[in-house]
C-alpha cells in the first residue's frame, strides 16, 4: 500500500507560480512511476505530467510542456510539480498518482491516489 499525500495548491494570478508536492509513504517509492494529474471543473481527469521510477524520465501534455516541471526526490519520498506561467484554464483540482509504469499513468491509470488540491488562477 503507498499513501499519498499532496501539498502546495492555492489561488494564483494568471503569469504566477506555484510548486506542487506530493509526499509518499509505504512501499518503496522508487519503484513506482508518479504523474500528477487535473480534473477542471465539470471535465475528466487528465494527466499533465509523469516521472519514471527507475530512470526518472520525464513526460508533459502538450497543454504544459515548458511551463511545468515535473521532478522526484526519492530519499524523501516526495514528487514535485513546478508550475510556472499559469493560465486560468490550468484551474483545476490536481492529483497525485502512483503506478507501475509511465504507460498506465498515460492511460488514466493509477494504482493510488492523493486526495488532490485546489489550484485556481485568476485572470
Amino acid at each position: 500500500q503507498v499513501h499519498l499525500v499532496e501539498f502546495g495548491g492555492g489561488l494564483v494570478q494568471a503569469g504566477g507560480s506555484l510548486r506542487l508536492s506530493c509526499a509518499a509513504s509505504g512501499r518503496t517509492f522508487s519503484n513506482y512511476a508518479m504523474g500528477w494529474f487535473r480534473q477542471p471543473p465539470g471535465k475528466k481527469r487528465e494527466l499533465v505530467a509523469a516521472i519514471g521510477g527507475s530512470d526518472g524520465s520525464t513526460y508533459y501534455a502538450d497543454a504544459v510542456k515548458g511551463r511545468f516541471t515535473i521532478s522526484r526526490d526519492n530519499a524523501k519520498n516526495t514528487v514535485y510539480l513546478q508550475m510556472n506561467s499559469l493560465k486560468p484554464e490550468d484551474t483545476a483540482v490536481y492529483y497525485c498518482g502512483a503506478a507501475e509504469s509511465v504507460g498506465r499513468l498515460w492511460l488514466g491509470e493509477s494504482d493510488y491516489w492523493g486526495q488532490g488540491t485546489q489550484v485556481t488562477v485568476s485572470s
